[in-house]
């Protein structure tokens, strides 16, 4: 065989082995649709893969995630919002598409955008002020995302030019864009941490927040306003004998909770070797057993605090605080600088949103509570939608899943189904056992 010939079968054969290997099935489990990924060993691809199905918003209610050498399987157990099984095959086709390349990255293409990157000191009627320059400098915002956390907020926001709807490029209006946002963001109190940025750099949006507010050290900041949700309860304890360190999250489940957490340690620079997701009730608990990059596990008390912090943090950043507001209207200049003007009018602060455009229509998502982070009073409410338009503006509310009938499924899976269910979840913990990863697989 010629050499030519032997590197082209060579190369085919690489290609196969690093491949990932993907099975959907809905037959096993009576209440969630088991994804199963087989994958080579490859820092980031866990998070690629869990990325994949938190952007279709799915539920990973387990997920069983371990490594052997340089291969990884991983087993994930997902419902969609409402708690039912996967059932649409163009859906099911598009996750065995993506997660089947995720060995060569993804990423959503922004083109004909311009991406503005804001970190500053978060107040009321702060994103009022950013969307009325950004209004005034007739940049047409089409999509962004705002999260705040710990008093800070961190905004990613895609632009282009109102009248041209083309890339905003010019480095003299990019100065004026970055000067005048710039000076909002500082007000009178956040003269040295107010960054802005303006990128035409294509990442994933919400792991590019994550990585804005940890380069802002929102984890060691006191908040500014009042916030309710629990924190979440995180442990790190090393394992001398293997080599790891073990992390235990413990906090109310969620969409795209586990995203947040991989995001988080892949980010720090840990590879998860082997985890554990499971959920009860509306609690979720997840188990990693991690090191870094160069097979070290943790080695300082204060290494261990700051990923107790970062990891709180991240959960934290997604905490759905204050009521839901939802915006659908046609789309038109200045309309995003209205709305959150007659927010902050009225005392409002938006401690989270998610702007988006479709074929001329605002589809804008608030949640919004009042100035020091206390439910907004429903009558002040109704008096907003009643000023925006009630039938643009209305009050959402995510659709509560049917833990109870759920686990009353569980429960009665005691047929061939149940058997095969209960099955695979061993298989996974007694090859956690069989490692020395865990205590027990019963």
């Amino acid at each position: 065989m010629e050499w030519s010939a032997y590197m082209d079968e060579y190369e085919k054969l690489v290609t196969r082995m690093t491949t990932p290997r993907v099975v959907i099935d809905n037959a096993v489990c009576p209440t969630a649709t088991i994804v199963k990924v087989d994958s080579a060993r490859k820092h980031g691809i866990l998070l690629e893969a869990v990325q994949v199905l938190t952007d279709l918003n799915l539920f990973i209610k387990k997920a069983y995630i371990s490594s052997d050498g340089r291969w990884f399987m991983d087993v994930f157990h997902v419902t969609d919002v409402m708690g039912k099984k996967l059932t649409d095959e163009s859906v099911i086709n598009y996750i065995e598409q993506s997660l089947g390349s995720i060995h060569n990255g993804r990423t959503k293409s922004y083109d004909g955008l311009t991406a503005l990157e804001l970190t500053g000191t978060d107040r009321v009627g702060l994103l009022s002020e950013v969307f009325a320059v950004l209004a005034d400098l007739q940049c047409n915002v089409v999509e962004a995302k705002v999260w705040t956390h710990n008093g800070r907020i961190a905004c990613l926001i895609h632009v282009n030019d109102c009248n041209s709807g083309t890339p905003i490029e010019d480095s003299q209006q990019i100065d004026r864009i970055e000067a005048r946002l710039r000076n909002v963001l500082k007000g009178d109190n956040d003269i040295r941490s107010a960054r802005t940025s303006v990128s035409m750099a294509v990442t994933h949006t919400e792991r590019r927040l994550h990585q804005m507010m940890f380069a802002d050290r929102d984890y060691e900041r006191k908040p500014i306003l009042q916030h309710s949700a629990e924190s979440p309860a995180v442990t790190v304890q090393n394992w001398v004998e293997r080599g790891y360190s073990i992390v235990n999250v413990q906090c109310k489940d969620r969409t795209k909770l586990l995203f947040d957490v991989v995001c988080t340690l892949t980010d720090m620079e840990y590879i998860v070797f082997h985890a554990t997701i499971n959920t009860a009730g509306d609690s979720a608990y997840l188990e990693f057993y991690i090191r870094h990059t160069d097979g070290t596990p943790i080695s300082s008390e204060p290494e261990r605090q700051r990923v107790i912090q970062c990891l709180q943090a991240a959960v934290m950043r997604r905490a759905s605080e204050g009521v839901m507001l939802e915006l659908c209207a046609s789309d038109r200049p200045g309309l995003l600088a209205d709305v959150t003007r007659t927010f902050r009018e009225n005392s409002l602060n938006v401690t989270r949103a998610e702007i988006s455009t479709k074929a001329d229509v605002a589809l804008n998502v608030f949640y919004v509570t009042d100035a020091i982070g206390n439910p907004a009073d429903p009558k002040l409410i109704e008096s907003i939608r009643q000023k925006i338009g009630l039938s643009n503006l209305k009050v959402k509310e995510l659709p509560a899943l049917d833990y109870q009938g759920e686990a009353e499924r569980e429960k009665q899976a005691v047929g061939v189904t149940g058997a095969v269910l209960l099955s695979l979840g061993s298989l996974f913990r007694r090859n956690l056992y069989n490692l020395g990863l865990i205590r027990s697989y019963s």
